[in-house]
């Protein structure tokens, strides 16, 4: 059997602050950092054999990820980071308060903007501090650094990293965990669950409850899929 283990980042500062965050890298809190020690503890209890694990280029994923690892005295694991698993770009709302954007411009708006598939939020403004544009680590891509995503464009971005490197190790019988963010998480949870458009939107992954995909030998079809701390446990699609 191979495992995957789904670890949303612990409570970031802007989780507290009740801000949308994006692309912006902002730290964990106190809380944050517990939830990550929990999720280590969690995922050593399994007894599975990891070997690999994958992470965003986003601080709050990075730290819950090491903060896990070390809880699992596996500090040595090959860790992969890519931009691909980075959070959703939130465009122009990106930094405001989630309350004050919808007091401003409306909850029906701002709901649309949170929760559908396909629509994006405005782009974010190029002079904004908040632009990934002016950020080294995504010098590379140039032009085409997101301005603003939906769930459809994050889950564009996300699925080259499926298709070509974790599905190929899941079928070669590898388990790996994968710390990252809500909407690339839940972009892969699409991916593994063949959930549809209109469902994917109402799923929630809490922070730092690792999610628990076990598939059969040369297989990406999961068998199970569960969180680890029950008492914290959201609903999860059913198995195609």
């Amino acid at each position: 059997m191979a495992y995957l283990a789904l670890i949303r980042h612990g409570q970031s500062e802007w989780n507290l602050q009740n801000r949308f965050t994006g692309w912006v890298d902002v730290d964990l809190t106190e809380q944050g950092r517990a939830e990550a020690k929990k999720a280590g503890a969690l995922l050593k209890e399994t007894g599975a054999s990891w070997s690999a694990a994958y992470t965003s280029v986003q601080k709050r994923a990075i730290r819950t990820l090491n903060i896990a690892l070390d809880e699992m005295d596996l500090m040595w694991l090959p860790v992969i980071k890519s931009w691909r698993l980075n959070e959703r770009h939130y465009g122009g709302l990106t930094g405001l308060n989630k309350k004050e954007t919808a007091e401003k411009h409306g909850e029906a708006q701002v709901k649309i903007w949170r929760r559908s598939y396909d629509t994006p939020p405005p782009p974010i403004d190029p002079e904004s501090p908040f632009n990934p544009a002016r950020d080294p680590r995504y010098a590379a891509l140039g032009d085409k650094t997101p301005v603003t995503e939906s769930l459809k464009t994050t889950l564009d971005r996300v699925k080259p990293v499926w298709d070509g490197e974790i599905a190929p190790r899941l079928m070669d019988g590898q388990s790996l965990m994968v710390a990252a963010h809500g909407n690339s998480l839940r972009a892969l949870v699409k991916l593994l669950l063949d959930v549809s458009d209109e469902k994917i939107v109402e799923v929630e992954i809490p922070t730092g409850n690792p999610l628990l995909f076990e598939f059969a030998s040369g297989s990406v079809k999961p068998v199970s899929a569960r969180y680890l701390d029950a008492a914290r446990a959201t609903p999860v699609p059913s198995l195609p």
